[in-house]
């Protein structure tokens, strides 16, 4: 199996920042939402940049991108493998505080013959602001 060589990036002040911005949120952002965190501070700023940025965050695996689709996808900083909660009505994303099932792998791979490196798994229902509506 062939490492994977991560590619050479300079510094950049919009990165780190969006980095920040990740870090100091508990919600899962769009790239949109982070564009309009940023373009106060960087005039020239575009959508395509925000996007760049990110990109190159989830490339050197400082954050994690949770693709639901393209219009949908959000962005979170904790890295550590986790799950994640998902609001049906307002649409808010929740980390979990559930340690991974590595049981969960064993079995998909007994069952298929396949190797599994990790997974995803997502919860969905109302969140407590939602449910108590």
């Amino acid at each position: 199996m062939s490492e994977k060589v991560l590619k050479k990036y300079r510094k950049s002040n919009q990165r780190q920042r969006t980095l920040e911005i990740l870090q100091s949120t508990e919600m899962h952002p769009t790239a949109t939402w982070i564009y309009d965190q940023l373009k106060e501070d960087y005039a020239s700023l575009s959508l395509g940049n925000v996007y760049r940025n990110l990109n190159i965050l989830v490339e050197q695996g400082s954050i994690l991108e949770l693709k639901f689709g393209s219009t949908f996808d959000r962005y979170c900083a904790n890295i550590k493998p986790h799950y994640h909660f998902i609001c049906e009505k307002c649409s808010a994303i929740k980390d979990l505080d559930l340690p991974p099932s590595h049981e969960l792998n064993e079995r998909v791979e007994k069952m298929t013959n396949y190797k599994v490196l990790n997974h995803r798994l997502e919860f969905f229902g109302l969140c407590d602001k939602c449910n108590g509506e």
